[in-house]
C-alpha cells in the first residue's frame, strides 16, 4: 500500500488535485472533514464520540479522528493506498500515523505539499467567495488567520517530513492542467 499526504495552503487546490490524484493511482481520500461527517451520519460509536464533543463545542481529540482513520485503513479494499488530506496537521498526529503504519508493516510513501504564495491565497479564495458565495471566504481578516494558522501548524510538519527524506513541494501555481502534472510527476516517481 501506498500512504500519501497532502499539504498546502487554502485555495492551493488540494480538492481539485485529490480528485484525479485518486483516479490515477486507485486510492482512498481520506478527508478527516469527510470522515467525521460520515461517521456521524452512520452513527457509529466514534460517530458518536465526535458528534457529542462537536455539538458541546468541543473539539474531536486525536485519539477519535485517529480511530476513525485506522478504521477506514482496516476496512478498505480494492484499493492501491491512501491519499491522506487533512491529517495529520501536528507533529503529535504525524507521530501517531507513524506508529499506526508501522504496526501494518508500512510507512508514509510521501508528502505532495502543493505551494502558492500568501497573495494568491487571498485572490483564489476571494474569487472562490464570489462563485460558491461563502461569507467566511470573503472577509479577509478571516483568510489571513487561516494562511497564519496554516504557517503556524504545518511548517513544523514541513520540517519533519523533510528530514524524513518524504517531503515533495510541487509549485501550485498555473493551470489545473499544469499543477496536475507537475503532481503526477512527482507522484510517478514513488
Amino acid at each position: 500500500m501506498k500512504y500519501f499526504i497532502l499539504f498546502g495552503p487554502p485555495g492551493a487546490g488540494k480538492g481539485t488535485q485529490a480528485g484525479d490524484m485518486v483516479k490515477r493511482y486507485s486510492l482512498c481520500h481520506l478527508s478527516t472533514g469527510e470522515l467525521l461527517r460520515h461517521e456521524i451520519a452512520l452513527g457509529t460509536p466514534l460517530g458518536l464520540q465526535a458528534k457529542a464533543l462537536i455539538d458541546a463545542g468541543n473539539l474531536v481529540p486525536d485519539s477519535v479522528v485517529e480511530g476513525m482513520i485506522q478504521q477506514r485503513f482496516e476496512s478498505a479494499s480494492g484499493i492501491e493506498g491512501f491519499l491522506l488530506d487533512g491529517f495529520p496537521r501536528t507533529l503529535e498526529q504525524a507521530e501517531a500515523l507513524d506508529q499506526m503504519l508501522a504496526a501494518r508493516g508500512e510507512k508514509v510513501t510521501g508528502v505532495i505539499s502543493l505551494m502558492i504564495p500568501d497573495a494568491l491565497v487571498h485572490e483564489r479564495i476571494a474569487h472562490r467567495a464570489l462563485i460558491e458565495g461563502r461569507a467566511d471566504d470573503a472577509r479577509d481578516e478571516i483568510v489571513q488567520n487561516r494562511i497564519a494558522t496554516y504557517h503556524a501548524k504545518t511548517e513544523p510538519l514541513i520540517r519533519f517530513y523533510h528530514q524524513a527524506g518524504l517531503y515533495h513541494e510541487i509549485d501550485g501555481t498555473g493551470s489545473v492542467e499544469q499543477v496536475r502534472e507537475r503532481v503526477f510527476s512527482t507522484m510517478d516517481k514513488l
